[in-house]
């Protein structure tokens, strides 16, 4: 049976939605794939494969469409080489990393040079095949490596430069020919010195010169899809300005062919268009270079280097060798490598990358630290536990990726309507130029080569594509610095139609460390006989109720017992032999399904309950002993997260396997709508499908392992990132503290993204809607009006931009709610946290 994986690749070319169409379409149509989603802000491609090998396809594929993968090539130095077996050994390890296209194994330097596609491997991938294969690797040169954060860097300079070169090489061109119709005299003082034939002999010259030069990218790129039957944006510009630049050429050296009336050029029109649209791109690619700036911050977490023991001396190693069972030392001030366990030594560590939390956590031995994080005061040794992608940090920075390639529902409608946008732009300029030809006034085939090269221009459908990616990674980036984690980006939009909130109880609006606070015992028994055999069962088990029953019986020095058969009741409770002894630990179900009857200690079970304990009874050898009651603290902050729910309209549920006594007290106590108590983990499901009768979608926030089927079973899973990784496996959404106030930023988050595409596609079909009628003409009947190509490409290069800075607004969203001393204060992953 094949696994699906995902595969991510860079792509070239695109520059519109209908490019985005042409990509998904090709890969859609490779056996083998599936979920393509395709990112014009980001140039990616996301796809769900059946084998390693489509990998391939899916490369061939985008080379066919003319929207190949960005590859990347690397150097390697190879260790244990010896002869040309060895050379074969390595090449074929390395060609076999899925999406490795090439590999050039050199024995003499010891060097392999590897070429592969773009997003899809990493250089963790390739290192690790060369030691599994038995020829450890290193990077030849790792400064080498570009970072997409780089090349969007270079592209923004390279078009720059172009922008310039074109401006000044337009700038006489317009100045000639605008001048010449604006500036009173100018006309005639042209003549009387230059001549007007000279002046448009340089008019075409440098044009010339401008298409040729900074603007040949859009006819390289235009006229082939064009022929391929398969326009976009950039054969809407070429064929545009080919037209104005051809019917000039026509005026300046065949004259007679044109009615006298006719006989005009229009070089700058060409001219200046490609200089408005260089200049739009150059000022949308430096706005796209800043929507990937929170996966910057988190790279920026990464330390480089570690210093690693190695027979007893500290050596400094690239992070990108340190293997599992390494020890580290970490000094005061370092940044930690990788996940690991402290193995000697202490100090307090500042992980408010991770939790949010201001306050260092002290480490000692034997607890967890994790890569990214900092170390304070004190210096320690750990043991490196997750290296490379397998990190917390590593796979924050993957979830931030995929989150932001991810295809939201809305971008279906978008998608539909560029498929057929620009033959339609096309048919329509087609329609306008013979429309003008019928119609339009003398110098009749003027005025349509200008309609015609208006419509072609100002319809370029830049802004729809770039509407809704743009927010998504601006947004989703934005929530990563808040703590909160879209692993999948369609929760964003499916937020926005949540009703009802359903929270678990333990560890989401407690805190899930009971203490043991009340123990009634029935008669013929003593507090300390029967804590101590509560606590040998309760030793076996990893609840917190059960931690917290251990605790008081360590505290109260009780007797330390052997247990057998110790048996698990899901739902119900725990049974062992203790001392020879049958022990029942559970719920008053279990004491039910078991035939005990509590006797007196039933009104002690209800009146504790009341009080918002948890209650539990143990019976001892077939009778009910005792009733012990456990006090899980409410969070400082659930509350007041409950209360912001409830301020955003929401309805707030808590589910839980809790008596209802002991649920209502909490819910009366933090202000919760509705309660479903004494629910059997697999009765959570159930309790969702009652709350989403009423028609509401239902969001469920949870953070353990018996959660994860009603996370996943949720119109919207949210795991608590202090939780399991079963939990957060099965959520759409993870916080990355432990703090229903994630809860709340996320629907923030959710609502200003949706409103911000909202906005962005409002804009880039209003703009179309409203003046591609416009730039065909339909004002110049009633007033005279006929929009310049001119005016046509700087309102097309603006509406590009405007939709991208739109989409910027969306990094100056702050947390919904004010941060308090006593629960918690500095966003997770934010700038000072980065520092």
């Amino acid at each position: 049976m094949s696994v699906s994986q995902s595969v991510r690749l860079s792509v070239q070319n695109m520059s519109c939605a209908s490019c985005v169409g042409r990509v998904e379409r090709s890969l859609m149509a490779v056996p083998g794939v599936s979920d393509v989603s395709v990112n014009l802000a980001s140039e990616t491609v996301q796809a769900q494969v059946d084998a390693p090998e489509r990998v391939a396809e899916i490369v061939a594929a985008l080379d066919t469409a003319g929207y190949p993968a960005r590859s990347q090539t690397v150097r390697l130095n190879i260790a244990s080489m010896t002869c040309a077996s060895c050379v074969g050994r390595v090449d074929k390890a390395l060609a076999a990393v899925p999406g490795v296209w090439d590999v050039n194994v050199n024995l003499a330097s010891e060097t392999a040079t590897v070429t592969y596609a773009e997003g899809a491997v990493s250089l963790d991938d390739l290192l690790r095949a060369a030691r599994e294969a038995g020829y450890p690797a290193t990077p030849a040169d790792a400064a080498a490596q570009e970072d997409a954060s780089t090349r969007k860097t270079e592209e923004a300079r390279a078009l720059a430069r172009k922008t310039l070169l074109a401006a000044v090489l337009a700038l006489p061109v317009f100045l000639l020919e605008m001048g010449a119709h604006v500036v009173p005299g100018a006309h005639d003082l042209i003549g009387r010195t230059i001549g007007h034939e000279a002046s448009w002999m340089i008019q075409f010259l440098l044009t010339t010169v401008v298409l040729a030069w900074p603007g040949r990218a859009f006819y390289t790129k235009g006229f082939p899809a064009l022929f391929k039957g398969a326009p976009d944006m950039n054969s809407l510009v070429a064929v545009g300005t080919s037209a104005a630049y051809l019917y000039s050429l026509v005026a300046l050296f065949a004259p007679t062919l044109l009615p006298e009336a006719a006989r005009a050029v229009y070089f700058e029109a060409a001219a200046v268009i490609v200089v408005l649209i260089l200049l739009g791109r150059w000022m949308e690619a430096r706005a796209k270079g800043r929507t990937g700036a929170a996966i910057q911050k988190l790279l920026g977490l990464q330390a480089r280097t570690a210093r690693v023991l190695v027979d007893g001396e500290a050596q400094d190693v690239p992070i990108e060798q340190i293997s599992t069972g390494a020890i580290l030392l970490v000094r005061p001030g370092e940044r930690i490598a990788v996940d690991g366990e402290v193995t000697q030594g202490s100090a307090h560590v500042d992980e408010s990358m991770i939790t949010g939390e201001p306050v260092p956590v002290a480490k000692s031995e034997g607890d967890p630290v994790t890569g990214g994080t900092v170390n304070g005061t004190g210096s320690f040794q750990f043991r490196a536990t997750r290296v490379g992608a397998d990190t917390t940090l590593a796979q924050i920075i993957r979830m931030v990726e995929e989150a932001q390639g991810a295809k939201l529902p809305i971008q279906g409608m978008v998608d539909r309507i560029t498929l057929w946008f620009v033959p339609a732009v096309m048919a329509l300029a087609a329609l306008t130029v013979l429309v003008w030809l019928i119609l339009g006034p003398s110098p009749a085939l003027s005025y349509a080569l200008v309609a015609g090269v208006s419509v072609l221009i100002i319809a370029c459908p830049c802004a729809m594509g770039l509407a809704t990616p743009t927010s998504i990674m601006v947004g989703t980036g934005r929530a990563a610095e808040m703590g909160v984690l879209f692993r999948k980006g369609d929760a964003l939009q499916q937020l926005t139609g949540v009703g009802v909130v359903a929270v678990d109880k333990t560890g989401t609006v407690t805190e899930g460390r009971p203490e043991l606070t009340d123990m009634v015992l029935a008669g013929g028994f003593g507090r300390a006989e029967v804590l101590a055999l509560v606590a040998a069962v309760e030793a076996q088990s990893e609840h917190p109720i059960a931690e917290a029953i251990v605790r008081a019986a360590e505290a109260e020095g009780a007797a330390r017992h052997t247990v057998d058969g110790f048996e698990s009741i899901t739902g119900y409770g725990v049974r062992a032999q203790v001392a020879g002894r049958d022990v029942l630990i559970g719920a008053d179900r279990l004491m039910a399904r078991e035939g005990l009857d509590p006797g007196p200690l039933t009104d002690a079970e209800t009146d504790l309950a009341n009080r918002g304990r948890t209650a539990l009874f143990a019976a001892i050898d077939g009778r009910v002993a005792a009733v012990i009651a456990v006090s899980d603290p409410v969070k400082p902050s659930s509350a007041a997260a409950i209360r912001a729910l409830h301020d955003l309209g929401l309805k707030v549920a808590m589910i839980t396997g809790d008596k209802r006594e002991t649920a209502e007290a909490i819910a009366r106590e933090t202000g919760i709508d509705h309660v479903i108590a004494g629910v059997l983990p697999d009765g959570k499901v159930a309790a969702l499908d009652e709350l989403r009768a009423g028609g509401k979608a239902v969001a469920f926030v949870g953070d353990g392992i018996n959660d994860a089927p009603a996370l996943a079973h949720a119109d919207v899973g949210i795991a608590i990132g202090t939780g399991t990784d079963v939990a957060i496996e099965s959520a759409d959404v993870v916080l990355m503290s432990g703090d229903l106030r994630g809860v709340v930023n996320a629907f923030e988050v959710s609502t200003r993204t949706m409103r911000n595409i909202r906005q962005n596609l409002f804009w880039a079909f209003g703009y179309n809607v409203a003046l591609i009628p416009v730039a065909a003409g339909v004002l110049y009947p009633a007033f005279g009006l006929l929009l310049s190509p001119v005016l046509a490409a700087g309102a097309m290069a603006l509406s590009s931009v405007f939709v991208v800075t739109n989409a910027l607004r969306l990094r100056r969203v702050r947390p919904a709610m004010k941060e308090t001393a006593e629960a918690s204060a500095s966003a997770a992953l934010s700038p000072a946290a980065a520092e």
